[in-house]
């Protein structure tokens, strides 16, 4: 009988933390002869996962929305292959993935990495609000057009980059794309970064007989990325969350903050480390699974209820299906 998501919610004692960095987690790995694509593989958190990963022997193909940035990047990165992608944009997507099944080379790992953070409302071609369509519902279309790929490698892992900021919020079944609701920007990543979870759930469930395993993490506050950059200084750093007291526990932020080499660790060891191999369909965080904690928890960290609900993650499915008109393959 399958494992209730929250019962897989346990930390199994990595030997890892929040300090480490993501060269430390690869340094024993032989990635030669694996393939990856990172998307926001050459900036923040991405960049450095593109790094260590592709150092590590694996060939990393990282798509770009712009060339010219993507090749600045990743100059002087061995074993990276750059092509261009648009996460707001369907066919673009379906064009990128068709190119590498084409290729006819297996995917072992495949590491949705790219975002946005509380952007003023914005709406692809479509009218999808622009943080659920990137964060989510392109990266839902990619993995299902990779499927194939990620089928021939005869083991592969599928890594949804999330936040801690799930916790602010759920999914609105109802009103997805606020076109009735008020646009409230955190409440939108919120949103998007709750489907990443659900997401690796649902995906891991389908996988893991075709030796797919799915994860979601929280890669840590970075405060030195530009995933921030629709924000104002004052905004910059994390939504408060309140206690029961109605005390801001985020009196001591910044000694959580952590660097860009930090914040890739937890990515990188969901997508190689072997302590992971009878595990999937779990959040992880500070390199290890975290745990869950109750909806209204005064703790920074932990997955929320509403995060790793098998029934919205069916329900998400079935809308990202509807809302994509793309069904994942047999």
């Amino acid at each position: 009988m399958e494992m209730e998501p929250i019962k897989k919610q346990n930390p199994i004692h990595s030997g890892y933390g929040a300090e480490t960095r993501a060269k430390e987690v690869v340094a024993d790995e032989d990635l030669r002869g694996k393939v990856a694509i990172v998307t926001g593989g050459y900036s923040g958190i991405g960049l450095e996962t593109t790094k260590v990963l592709a150092q590590a022997g694996a060939v990393v193909v990282v798509p770009v929305r712009n060339r010219e940035k993507g090749e600045r990047a990743l100059a002087g990165i061995p074993n990276v292959e750059i092509d261009t992608m648009d996460l707001m944009d369907p066919k673009s997507i379906d064009t990128f993935a068709h190119r590498f099944v084409e290729t006819n080379r297996p995917l072992h790992i495949l590491i949705n990495s790219a975002g946005v953070m509380a952007p003023p409302l914005r709406r692809d071609e479509r009218g999808y609000e622009s943080q659920f369509s990137t964060n989510h519902l392109g990266h839902f279309q990619l993995t299902a057009r990779l499927w194939p790929s990620l089928k021939k490698a005869g083991g592969a892992r599928v890594v949804a980059v999330s936040s801690r900021g799930h916790r602010l919020g759920g999914i609105n079944f109802d009103d997805p794309n606020y076109q009735s609701t008020a646009y409230d920007k955190w409440k939108a990543y919120a949103q998007s970064k709750t489907a990443n979870v659900l997401f690796a759930l649902k995906l891991d469930e389908l996988g893991k007989d075709k030796g797919i395993r799915a994860f979601s993490v929280h890669p840590g506050l970075i405060p030195t990325t530009d995933l921030g950059r629709d924000l104002t200084e004052k905004e910059m750093g994390p939504k408060p969350v309140q206690n029961g007291e109605k005390k801001d526990i985020f009196s001591k932020i910044k000694a959580s903050f952590k660097s860009i080499e930090q914040g890739a660790a937890t990515s990188v060891w969901c997508a190689v480390s072997s302590q992971l191999k009878e595990h999937g369909g779990v959040y992880c965080e500070d390199v290890d699974i975290a745990e869950a904690v109750p909806e209204d928890s005064g703790k920074e960290n932990g997955v929320r209820p509403w995060a790793i609900d098998l029934e919205s993650a069916e329900n998400l499915w079935t809308l990202s299906e509807k809302m994509t008109g793309v069904l994942f393959p047999e």
